[in-house]
């Protein structure tokens, strides 16, 4: 591309984030700060810091998070030992399985153990069925695969011959992993601890899900004031106090892992013979994979098909394409909500992957000029903050920015693609930037001095290491958008809601058929994203796919 080129890709990237994301976010903290008229008015912060059940939210909040964090480590440190440093017939398989939480939406999931853990579940004799418990225990089931591939991919790759030494000179299996193997692994604990902390005090979805135990989290308690109060000045505040949680928590994992991080001598992946002394990190590994990930899917889909007579059909599925439930005066059914989702989860793939494709051109064209170099790092920064702004504060920003300033265009529903899109943009930019790395730039060299134009040497050089990414990038996004919730809750319009909004209000009703819908609904659209997500990694050009 030409100077020009490059500079309206600029433009419009930073158009679009400021408006659909630095505008809103904005708006929600000014919203907090000051009064109706405009004026700087702190009183609200005052009032809602000095109030005894917002740290009792707070607190809640961190348990959560905590709870989660420390169950996904107990269970994935183990499972990243058995799954990538040792090896046995069924690994890959194993392996696999982790690797669903990754395609399901967290209202799926959420379901899924609401159908275990509720009163006609197989677990419901525990009494745990919206819980705290509950909601840690889904949190684990989401990232104990996290924990397991980061700490895993470093643990493959650590010489054996430091153990080996400290084994023979007599130290005890367990001396050796506590003084040598832990410490090498400790920066990648520490980031992925890090990451699942930040996701499981994000959990808005989830929370809600499982039927918001207890006094709620900071993001329940926005929704609480902006939907049941209409108190959008509280809910500002407990915004701004969410999004100071998720920094501090983005801030320590930095400092933890910068203080933790070491020299070490890695070789290519190392695998050894599973033996009778790997037994309690593999019944670990078993009871994670089959308790905590399989056993809440196959409680869905059990349930799904349970008719209420104690025997099995469609009955729940039938339901779906003709009632809006129980207790629901007229309202769309299920099948025309994952029509809705289906739209717009389409729209928002589309504005993703266009903003997505110019930010990863940008951030991955080398520059000389030492001013610009700075500009993409403060770039790569930016787009990277909708990962750590909760969507439940980018929806929130929305209603108080652009749905404020023309509540016309706001109640049409335009803006719920477009607020998907920003909520995906950061993993989408994330799995493109790998392979446009891999450019080689004396490529675009020598066709420049060959007299190819800057636009041919775009086509014909980065052109297809964009379309080798743009399929599995396409699939992330639509995957994505398709079980947001967050900031979907917030500006989906009642005459057009998504299967996702939709499942969480027939969980809100009480009734037998409107449950057995809520399974059902939960079913199909885990089904329909995972579908999606293997779509996009298969349409992929051929040609390409086969040098892959």
């Amino acid at each position: 591309m030409t100077r020009l080129g490059w500079g309206a890709a600029v433009a419009l990237i930073l158009t679009f984030l400021t408006i659909f994301f630095a505008w809103p976010v904005g708006a929600m903290l000014l919203r907090g700060i000051t009064d109706d008229a405009g004026a700087l008015d702190l009183s609200r912060f005052g009032e809602v810091l000095t109030t005894g059940r917002t740290w009792d939210i707070a607190g809640h909040t961190l348990v959560m998070a905590l709870g989660g964090t420390i169950g996904s480590a107990l269970f994935g440190i183990p499972a990243a030992y058995i799954l990538y440093r040792t090896d046995f017939p069924g690994r890959t398989i194993l392996r696999s399985i982790t690797l669903v939480p990754f395609v399901l939406p967290t209202v799926v999931v959420g379901v899924a153990f609401r159908a275990l853990l509720g009163p006609n579940g197989p677990l419901g004799f525990l009494g745990l069925d919206q819980t705290t418990w509950a909601v840690i225990a889904a949190m684990v089931f989401f990232n104990i695969s996290l924990i397991a591939r980061q700490v895993g991919g470093l643990w493959q790759m650590l010489d054996p011959r430091t153990v080996e030494a400290a084994r023979s000179l007599g130290a005890s299996r367990a001396r050796a992993f506590c003084t040598i193997t832990l410490p090498a692994l400790t920066p990648a604990i520490g980031a992925s601890a890090g990451l699942v902390f930040l996701y499981c005090s994000t959990a808005y979805s989830l929370v809600r899900t499982l039927g918001t135990p207890g006094v709620g989290t900071l993001e329940t308690e926005v929704f609480r004031q902006t939907q049941t109060f209409l108190d959008l000045r509280t809910a500002a505040v407990f915004s701004a106090l969410q999004v100071v949680f998720v920094l501090a928590s983005v801030w320590l994992t930095q400092r933890l892992a910068h203080h933790t991080t070491t020299a070490l001598r890695l070789q290519q992946p190392h695998r050894q013979n599973i033996t009778r002394a790997d037994w309690l990190p593999l019944s670990v590994t078993m009871f994670a994979v089959v308790v905590i990930i399989l056993w809440p899917m196959f409680s869905l889909v059990e349930r799904s098909l349970a008719d209420g007579d104690g025997g099995y059909g469609l009955h729940n599925y039938r339901l779906l394409v003709t009632s809006p439930g129980t207790g629901f005066a007229g309202g769309a059914t299920a099948a025309q909500a994952l029509e809705h989702s289906l739209k717009i989860a389409l729209d928002a793939t589309m504005i993703c992957l266009v903003v997505s494709i110019l930010i990863a051109l940008v951030l991955t064209r080398r520059v000389k000029s030492r001013l610009l170099s700075r500009a993409q790092q403060w770039l790569d920064v930016f787009i990277m903050l909708p990962m750590g702004v909760s969507s439940v504060t980018i929806g929130f920003g929305f209603l108080v920015s652009i749905h404020a300033w023309d509540p016309g265009l706001g109640q049409s529903g335009v803006f719920v693609p477009l607020a998907q899109a920003v909520v995906a943009l950061p993993l989408v930019v994330r799995s493109l930037i790998p392979i446009l790395t891999a450019v080689d730039p004396r490529q675009r060299h020598a066709a420049a001095v060959l007299g190819a134009s800057p636009a041919r040497v775009f086509r014909t050089i980065d052109g297809p290491y964009l379309l080798r990414a743009v399929g599995l990038a396409a699939g992330l996004s639509f995957s994505v958008s398709l079980g947001e919730f967050g900031a979907t809750s917030f500006l989906a319009s009642p005459d057009y809601q998504t299967l996702p909004v939709y499942i969480v209000r027939l969980l809100s009703r009480p009734g037998a058929d409107n449950f057995g819908m809520a399974l059902a609904a939960a079913v199909v659209l885990g089904v329909v994203a995972a579908i999606a997500l293997l779509l996009g990694e298969r349409i992929r050009p051929r040609t390409i796919r086969s040098t892959s």
